[in-house]
């Protein structure tokens, strides 16, 4: 039972059932290859478009923490910049017990975090665009919602005026590149050009594409590679 919004201690894990949902899916999913930087947060997100017929698109998106420290994952440089806010929050113990995969993911949010930084997309019609078109629309995502401040826009829904200019686009859309996955490298696309993330896109089978979005200021930490998830 949950009262004014206190979770009790053995309320079930979403991130657990969330993981159990992509297990069941009929189709493999991708996420960056294993490395001592990267820790999978477990608990991935996933979006169905579709109608009466059944899901026209699947999509399933995979976050990391990162440490840039892995040796020592008590070393204060392993720590994110955070506001005094945020830091008073995660910082205050409430008096009531809390589920464990709550406490865990609150201690999680100390660290910096590559959101979404690998999607899965099944397309029941797929169309020779899906790879370009997808990539395009993870990078933008990213930067609508992760560098906002950096962009200039504004708190709120963009106006008509905040939707251009930032964007990546088509003529970004490198096709001549390559990128390691599951220990082989293939051929892929990416996105070099953008000042804030880096990103590559792979179709895995005719209707499944594989992309990834790393902020830039991760690059140094981490190797751009994909590997098999589930």
């Amino acid at each position: 039972m949950e009262f004014a919004g206190v979770l009790p201690p053995d309320a079930p894990d979403p991130f657990a059932q969330a993981e159990a949902r992509v297990r069941a899916l009929p189709f493999p999913v991708w996420g960056l290859g294993a490395q001592p930087s990267l820790e999978d947060d477990r608990s991935p997100g996933l979006g169905t478009v579709g109608g009466s017929g059944g899901p026209g698109e699947l999509e399933v998106a995979v976050g990391y923490t990162v440490w840039r420290n892995p040796q020592d994952r008590d070393d204060p440089v392993n720590l994110a910049e955070l506001d005094e806010q945020t830091r008073a929050a995660l910082d205050e113990v409430p008096p009531w017990p809390r589920p464990d995969w709550l406490v865990r993911g609150a201690e999680k949010m100390r660290y910096p975090r590559i959101w979404e930084a690998v999607r899965t997309t099944w397309r029941r019609d797929p169309t020779p665009e899906d790879l370009g078109n997808q990539i395009i629309h993870h990078t933008n995502h990213i930067l609508m919602n992760r560098f906002r401040e950096e962009l200039g826009i504004p708190a709120g829904p963009p106006g008509p005026f905040e939707t251009t200019g930032w964007q990546v686009t088509p003529a970004a859309v490198n096709t001549a590149a390559s990128v390691v996955v599951d220990g082989t490298r293939i051929p892929s696309v990416e996105i070099d050009t953008d000042p804030f993330v880096y990103a590559i896109g792979v179709r895995m089978a005719d209707d499944l594409v594989v992309t990834a979005v790393v902020p830039r200021e991760f690059l140094p930490l981490i190797e751009v590679s994909l590997a098999r998830r589930v």
